[in-house]
């Protein structure tokens, strides 16, 4: 799954300055990263399962299901993607999974765990991520669930719904062509 790159270089390589200044680093996921992001993902479904009339062991097995079930759909139709962990202080507190394509940059995922979320790190990421497309002369899409805080973030970075996709939008980001030249990856 990963090739264990360390985790300075990812965000250097990239001229993720911001993300870098903000104390974030990288590395790629590896198998032994899963119980992590089985739990990161089940961090960001525990509000909607609130309501749900389960058991803890039945909202459990859900979420597992459901995180393996994303996770197989993501690695298979998506397969020269970035995958990676965000870690801060070398803690693991999220994830990026970031494809680019001839046309345009995808975020196919970016999450955070709770007591990392609203605290500016992941609008760091994403102005970081603006500025490799906008070098590209790419724009960059992201699918967002309508009612999530992280809406607002990517309205002010200049992302507009380009689609009504149900519980999500399809969101588009048109790049300028004013931040330089990009940086390549050998």
């Amino acid at each position: 799954m990963a090739d264990g790159l360390s985790t300075g270089p990812v965000a250097a390589a990239f001229g993720w300055t911001r993300a870098a200044d903000a104390g974030l680093t990288f590395r790629r996921i590896a198998d032994a990263d899963l119980p992590f992001l089985a739990r990161l993902y089940a961090s960001t479904r525990t509000g909607e399962l609130a309501v749900a009339p389960w058991s803890m062991e039945q909202k459990a097995a859900f979420l597992a299901m459901q995180f393996h079930a994303q996770h197989a759909h993501y690695q298979q139709h998506y397969p020269t993607a970035d995958w990676l962990v965000m870690m801060r202080g070398g803690e693991d507190i999220g994830r990026l999974y970031l494809d680019r394509w001839p046309s345009e940059h995808c975020v196919i995922d970016i999450a955070f765990l709770p007591e990392h979320r609203g605290s500016g790190l992941g609008g760091a990421l994403m102005r970081d991520l603006l500025d490799e497309a906008d070098r590209a002369g790419k724009a960059m899409t992201i699918h967002v669930e309508k009612f999530n805080p992280a809406m607002r973030l990517y309205r002010r970075l200049g992302f507009v719904t380009e689609e009504d996709k149900g519980v999500y939008d399809l969101m588009r980001w048109q790049a300028t062509g004013t931040s330089g030249p990009q940086v390549k990856i050998a």
